[in-house]
């Protein structure tokens, strides 16, 4: 499956980028499955994706939570909470 995901703000400094294609490995089906999966890629990867490290996920920019299904094609936004004023 390929999809598109994009990393805004603190996110696309640490990581270097502002969006990359991947192809998912079959498993990666779920955005649990996803993190899972970026975090393999060990730092800064793992820490800043860790659980209970806060970021927000749209899928084809909707809300997404755990259990949200990944399909062929989709676009996946990843970034941290922001305010502004």
């Amino acid at each position: 499956m390929q999809c598109e995901i994009l990393y805004f703000a603190r996110l696309r400094e640490t990581f270097g980028k502002a969006h990359e294609a991947v192809a998912l490995p079959a498993a990666v089906t779920s955005v649990d499955s996803l993190l899972d999966w970026l975090r393999l890629r060990g730092e800064p990867w793992s820490s800043e994706l860790a659980a209970g490290k806060m970021f927000r996920i749209a899928v084809n920019q909707e809300m997404a939570n755990g259990s949200t299904a990944l399909a062929d094609g989709c676009e996946i936004a990843i970034f941290p909470p922001v305010t502004g004023g």
